[in-house]
């Protein structure tokens, strides 16, 4: 079963960006510079680590996030949803003044 889902907010905005700029994935943040937003990145821009753990796909690409904070994470389903803002420095819904939001539920182990 996946661990990530859309609002339809969501695949909206993700449509919009995979329109301009082709196919993408998401990553989630584990924090600093860009707080824990998903960032969304061009497929093949973006170097996927070992350690790296995919959760599941939005609108058809893929979601990964670290080994270390899917550790504490695992039992959370995510749910990217979008609200009024800007977007993380490199992420590609930034200057779009919508932005990519991670909601959770706990999950059954």
């Amino acid at each position: 079963m996946d661990q990530v889902s859309a609002t339809s907010a969501a695949l909206a905005l993700l449509a919009e960006i995979v329109a301009d700029h082709g196919p993408v994935l998401f990553h989630q943040s584990g924090g600093c510079c860009d707080g824990s937003s998903p960032m969304c990145y061009p497929q093949g821009e973006f170097r996927i680590g070992n350690n790296d753990v995919q959760l599941g796909e939005i609108g058809g690409m893929p979601f990964y996030i670290s080994a270390s904070q899917y550790q504490a994470w695992k039992h959370t389903r995510l749910v990217i949803d979008v609200v009024p803002g800007r977007g993380g420095m490199f992420s590609l819904d930034n200057g779009r003044e919508r932005r990519f939001l991670v909601r959770s539920d706990i999950c059954a182990p």
